[in-house]
């Protein structure tokens, strides 16, 4: 039996790293800014862990500053749909904590991570007094529409490549996820987590790319050599079935 404590147990006060990990902290005027870290919290998430469930009241926004989460819902035959990788730079929740309403989805650390929370009092005052904060928020809501369109058309491929492709190119979107830059710490087996297939047939699907220029297969990550060919629609794997 794990003697680890519960991930909320866990949380601290970040550091001055961790603080510079966080991409929104740079756009708020310097009032604005005391008053969001003095409630800013992280905590240590080992793999497995739930940083909120379905369910569950909204008490913060979330996000992360180090490692890789998983946002996914379970249906009503208990099978697993899994809606995004949420990779270092990327902030999530951002229309449940408007709406303070339950969480509608699990999100999930697939490694060790460092997850970064706003208490959603603070979230809403920061809507109320910053229009940096507000035009990171808008932006948010409105790359996430475009991701959440992206996954929809992703789900109904065929073709493996092509699903591995855009998953990948959903990664490294600079606006929602910019602490990634570009080189993404990620195994095969957790993209064939986020993706859907088996780790042998992203193991294929990533040889395919890498064969045609688009990215390139590093330790311990993967780099991208050409974003748009990745987020074409044109792009046919060899392996197209």
């Amino acid at each position: 039996m794990s003697t680890e404590l519960p991930l909320h147990k866990r949380r601290r006060v970040p550091d001055a790293a961790e603080q510079a990990g966080i991409p929104w902290l740079g756009l708020l005027l310097p009032s604005e800014r005391a008053q969001a870290v003095a409630g800013l919290i992280v905590g240590d998430a080992l793999p497995g862990d739930y940083v909120c469930r379905v369910g569950k009241p909204v008490t913060y926004w979330f996000g992360v500053v180090e490692g890789l989460l998983k946002m996914s819902s379970d249906n009503a035959q208990g099978m697993t749909m899994t809606f995004t990788g949420v990779p270092p730079g990327g902030w999530f929740g951002e229309g449940t904590a408007l709406k303070r309403e339950p969480y509608r989805y699990n999100i999930q650390a697939l490694r060790k991570s460092v997850v970064a929370g706003l208490p959603v009092d603070t979230f809403h005052w920061l809507l109320d007094h910053s229009i940096g904060f507000n035009r990171f928020v808008m932006n948010q809501l409105n790359e996430r529409l475009g991701q959440f369109i992206a996954a929809r058309e992703i789900d109904r491929m065929n073709n493996p490549d092509l699903r591995v492709a855009r998953s990948l190119a959903a990664l490294f979107n600079p606006v929602l996820y910019p602490g990634v830059g570009e080189i993404l710490r990620i195994t095969q087996q957790e993209m064939a987590y986020l993706v859907g297939l088996s780790r042998q047939r992203v193991n294929e699907a990533l040889a395919s790319l890498q064969a045609q220029g688009t990215i390139r297969i590093e330790y311990g990550g993967l780099r991208v050599l050409d974003l748009a060919a990745l987020r074409s629609s044109a792009f046919v794997g060899k392996n197209s079935v």
